[in-house]
């Protein structure tokens, strides 16, 4: 079995729209095979967080550098540019997992 990928998800208030993209990410993990626990946080719990987690998914820009792969995810909410935004999550997910 294959380790499972800690993934966070961040949004300003750690609330609305990270628990939307949360619940979009869990499914296309689900659909491509991938295991994943999601965590939410907001912006500001990133940098303190990102050492618990494999990969950091964010709904809106964030500039500050982080040590592990981000990927921006306010497509999954909005609705524009979905299928490209799960090409990238799946790609990166498959990537640390070596799969």
């Amino acid at each position: 079995m294959p380790r499972e990928l800690t993934i966070l998800v961040a949004c300003g208030s750690g609330v609305a729209t990270s628990t939307v993209a949360q619940e979009a990410v869990k499914d296309i993990c689900k659909k491509n095979g991938i295991p994943a626990k999601i965590v939410k946080s907001t912006m500001s719990e990133i940098q303190s967080k990102q050492e618990d987690v494999d990969l950091i998914m964010v709904t809106t820009n964030y500039r500050k550098p982080v040590k592990k792969p981000l990927i921006k995810v306010f497509g999954l909410i909005s609705g524009i540019g979905m299928d490209k935004i799960e090409e990238d999550i799946v790609k990166t997910c498959k990537e640390l997992l070596n799969l």
